[in-house]
């Protein structure tokens, strides 16, 4: 890889997360091909499967797009749809050079097709948050080099292109204004060709595959988001591979059925500050005080989780020996009976406990609480919509680029494209922004501890716990990708 700058994208985040333990245990191989694999997912699309939302993850976990890199285990951006890339100090900016390969629709990927599927991402509304306060422009340099720019410079782009949103789609996709078309138009080993709503999905092998032909037939997804339902059908032999398994299953559950993966995922509370009650930073410091993660941690998780440290947790090793106590938090408050409404959803089995635990600690302490529990599908659109005083959420913070800066400018920065909280607040901005342009690892990482204390400054977030997450195997499968950012699910050595 001719790259001045692989050593910030190998040294910066993810060597902690054991990435031998990650590997992908199949290989394309002369074995015989495999039937189709049955696969249950617990979130359904909420926006039609657009790739510029968090349904470009379902897309990229059931291997049907994939950009011009993807994100390895160990932290590093890897090939994908490009071989290799070089820092274009003279220009600025990163070279990309493409690898020969195919839309599944039967044409090539050049460079213009890239060029057209990146500017296509960067127009998003709203903007997809890899690219939250990142001016993006990328040119064809011949046909199979793109040369990508940014409005500063940007040390992880490498890593930055490796999100779903900048998954890359033939011509055809875009021939319609508004959605991307999806049937057939993308690059990895699995050919979208049906949806059914928020149901099902169907899916067939890509024989044109760069990476060769994919050992399974196809796959056949459901979106099923009750947790024992999913259990149930792990346990039961109707799905071969499941998502998210709820804690409260795992004792019921036989051990060679489920794999736990250490990773960056937080659950963690985030406070209305633009209307409501918590828009005075007092009340949320009120809210702050008034809750023990200790008993999130024990009696919600049963030990498959740690009290809440910080916005990054135990996952990244060096964040607790640089995190940075905050400063200037509002004193609290007596809440005096205020009125919330605390949002969950109901895809992940321990939100509502969690929501009901909150409601127990919130009353006790002078709140007056009701709970709304909805489909995942719904719940992000209502919080960003301001709709509720309180969200509980799950989120893989290194979910978007691998890298804390660009998850700190989309959940907490006045422009973030996924700010539950509406926090807008100088001192983060200013914070991000000084973090943005650093190279070198070690003050890389002293910067996102300074901006994460900015951020717990203002009680916008309060972290509850950091989690390992289940995913359950059927025996007769084969070469899964125990992805610790929860990309990846399949690949094509992924077979029964």
């Amino acid at each position: 890889m001719r790259t001045r700058r692989r050593l910030l994208v190998a040294c910066l985040l993810l060597a902690p997360l054991l990435s031998g333990c990650f590997a992908s245990a199949g290989g394309a191989g002369a074995s015989p091909d495999g039937g189709r694999l049955r696969v249950a997912l617990a979130f359904a699309p909420s926006q039609n499967l657009s790739p510029y939302g968090q349904d470009g993850y379902i897309l990229s976990r059931l291997g049907v797009a994939e950009g011009l890199t993807r994100l390895a285990a160990d932290g590093t951006a890897a090939p994908a749809l490009a071989e290799s890339w070089r820092a274009d100090d003279a220009g600025g900016g990163w070279v990309f050079t493409l690898r020969e390969a195919k839309f599944q629709d039967g044409g090539p990927v050049t460079a213009a097709a890239v060029v057209a599927a990146l500017t296509r991402a960067a127009q998003a509304k709203p903007v997809p948050p890899a690219l939250g306060g990142v001016q993006l422009t990328a040119v064809a340099v011949g046909d199979k080099q793109v040369r990508v720019t940014t409005g500063t410079p940007d040390p992880v782009l490498p890593l930055r292109l490796s999100n779903p949103a900048l998954a890359v789609f033939s011509p055809k996709a875009y021939e319609a204004a508004g959605a991307v078309g999806l049937l057939g138009t993308a690059t990895g080993p699995f050919v979208l060709k049906a949806v059914d709503g928020t149901t099902t999905a169907t899916l067939d092998r890509f024989d044109g595959y760069w990476g060769g032909r994919a050992r399974s037939a196809g796959i056949d997804a459901k979106f099923v988001a009750d947790g024992t339902a999913r259990a149930n059908a792990l346990r039961t032999g109707q799905a071969d591979i499941v998502d998210a398994l709820p804690v409260a299953q795992l004792a019921s559950l036989d051990k060679q059925l489920v794999q736990l993966k250490v990773t960056p995922r937080n659950t963690a509370l985030y406070l209305n500050t633009k209307s409501g009650v918590f828009a005075d930073p007092a009340v949320r410091a009120a809210a702050r005080e008034a809750i023990d993660t200790s008993v999130l941690a024990k009696n919600v998780y049963e030990g498959y989780a740690e009290p809440g440290r910080g916005i990054f947790g135990p996952a990244l090793t060096w964040a607790d020996g640089k995190r940075i106590p905050p400063a200037g938090r509002a004193k609290a408050v007596r809440p005096a009976g205020a009125a919330i409404t605390i949002a969950t959803h109901n895809s992940r089995a321990e939100l509502p406990e969690v929501a009901q635990v909150l409601q127990q600690q919130l009353e006790k302490a002078g709140f007056t609480v009701k709970l709304a529990v909805l489909d995942s599908a719904r719940l992000d659109s209502d919080a960003l919509a301001g709709k509720f005083d309180a969200v509980v959420s799950s989120r893989n913070v290194l979910l978007e680029t691998g890298d804390p800066i660009s998850v700190l400018a989309s959940d907490f920065t006045c422009a973030g494209g996924y700010n539950l909280a509406g926090i807008c607040d100088k001192r983060i901005d200013d914070a991000v922004a000084a973090a943005r342009p650093v190279a070198d690892p070690g003050r890389r990482q002293d910067a996102v501890m300074v901006a994460e204390a900015a951020v717990l400054a203002t009680d916008a977030v309060i972290p509850l716990v950091h989690l390992k997450v289940a995913v359950g195997v059927a025996p007769s499968v084969q070469g899964t990708v125990p992805d610790p950012y929860e990309r990846a699910m399949v690949d094509t050595g992924t077979h029964r």
